[in-house]
């Protein structure tokens, strides 16, 4: 479990030192293609400012863009009492406490250490589970916390969304560009830019690929550890199978901080999916439950 933590607090480094690699390389292609170095320097400048900025800030974000309510001991003493119960089982300071009204059940914790984290119910979510389930789900999200994933998850959420926004500028640019100096552009430096604007969203979507599979169910085994009872985590996860649905208020970036996807089911089934397939997941549970 320590080495996991360890782990993660590395790969958030790497996460942010990889990013600001790839938007300075998005920043040279530009610069290339203008012919003027002082715009890489610039979009090094901002991606560095920009990731000290996610590291702080990213959160909070998080919670804006998903709705997401603070709630205090007497707006829902049930969930409360089941998230302060587990911190002081795990040990770690008190989050903060969110609802998101929403039918599809679901929830995320996010942060930056267990000092500055939250976690969040959707009202879906505390509507179908029972006390035992919805104590298995919030110590998945607890163990998060504890294990220092919601650093990892925080960050890559923001570094998504920036990077995101630069390949469409990189795009609209680009071909403006191309239709307002047809004789003068390079048509070599015009291909870098159309490339890095595509490469730099696939890159991201691989990092949340990267370091949010292992996550979850590294969550559900610290879930079933906490609370001595692997059978609530497994049948929290087969109600979150048989109830899914995708949340009101989506959004990609934040794909990878809930329990299970908030989004609609893609055609090309989990490939592309930041999450292990419940059943897989259900499957080690199954397997382990008698180490727990």
């Amino acid at each position: 479990m320590y080495k996991n933590i360890a782990a993660n607090k590395r790969n958030t480094i790497f996460i942010m030192l990889g990013f600001v690699v790839l938007v300075a390389a998005i920043g040279a292609a530009f610069a290339y293609y203008y012919d003027d170095w002082r715009i890489a320097a610039g979009v090094l400048i901002m991606a560095s400012v920009y990731a000290l900025f996610q590291y702080f800030a990213a959160s909070k974000l998080a919670v804006a863009m998903t709705g997401a309510k603070k709630i205090e001991k007497k707006d829902n003493p049930r969930l409360y009492n089941v998230v302060e119960n587990l911190t002081l089982t795990a040990g770690l300071p008190m989050p903060e406490v969110y609802i998101i009204e929403d039918k599809a059940p679901n929830a995320f914790a996010s942060g930056r250490d267990p000092k500055h984290a939250l976690v969040c119910a959707t009202t879906g979510l505390l509507d179908i589970m029972d006390d035992k389930e919805l104590t298995a789900v919030m110590a998945h999200e607890i163990s998060h916390v504890k294990n220092y994933d919601i650093r990892v998850s925080t960050i890559v959420f923001g570094l998504v969304c920036l990077i995101g926004f630069i390949a469409d500028i990189g795009w609209r640019i680009g071909f403006r560009s191309s239709r307002r100096n047809r004789d003068d552009a390079s048509p070599v430096a015009f291909i870098i830019i159309i490339v890095a604007s595509i490469v730099a969203p696939i890159a991201a979507t691989l990092a949340q690929l990267a370091v949010s599979r292992q996550r979850e169910y590294l969550a559900d085994s610290s879930a079933a550890m906490l609370t001595r009872y692997p059978e609530g985590m497994i049948s929290a996860l087969k109600k979150l199978e048989a109830h899914a649905q995708p949340m009101q208020q989506q959004n990609p970036a934040t794909e990878a901080m809930f329990i299970s996807s908030p989004l609609k089911k893609r055609s090309l089934n989990n490939l592309f999916s930041t999450h292990p397939p419940i059943e897989k997941r259900i499957e080690r549970l199954e397997n382990a439950k008698f180490k727990f």
